[in-house]
């Protein structure tokens, strides 16, 4: 039998940041709940320009700064990263992203799935969304 108790209020803290594009939708670019950060996919959006790159590595490499700058935000690095989703529109570009993606991260290396989807919101040749602890 299952039974509710009442003990503790759950605190979402919004995070945002200029250094990430601004979210498109009814969205936030991140949440923190407890000691625990769970991000928005970040598209390669460049968040000064609002521009796209149109390459898979310029893409991968903005995507991962966007990501550096909500860390920044949250009081992380990417050291604190446990987690990631890459979305890749086109499972061929996997080597060039992943040349990329393992230059912005050391041993022990976060826990990681990467899928090929059938479409990124603005076009977006690859996406990129982590979860990260204190």
């Amino acid at each position: 039998m299952y039974e509710k108790k009442e003990c503790c209020k759950v605190v979402k803290e919004v995070i945002s940041t200029t250094q990430a594009p601004g979210a498109i939708g009814p969205y936030s670019q991140a949440i923190r709940l407890g000691d625990m950060v769970y991000s928005s996919g970040q598209l390669g959006i460049n968040p000064e320009t609002g521009e796209l790159p149109t390459s898979i590595e310029a893409q991968t490499i903005q995507s991962l700064n966007n990501i550096k700058g909500i860390l920044a935000a949250s009081g992380m690095d990417m050291g604190n990263i446990v987690k990631t989703t890459v979305f890749l529109k086109d499972m061929d570009d996997f080597v060039a992203m992943n040349d990329v993606y393992k230059t912005y991260f050391a041993e022990p290396y976060p826990a990681r799935s990467t899928v090929e989807v059938a479409r990124l919101p603005k076009d977006g040749l690859v996406e990129i969304e982590f979860i990260a602890s204190f």
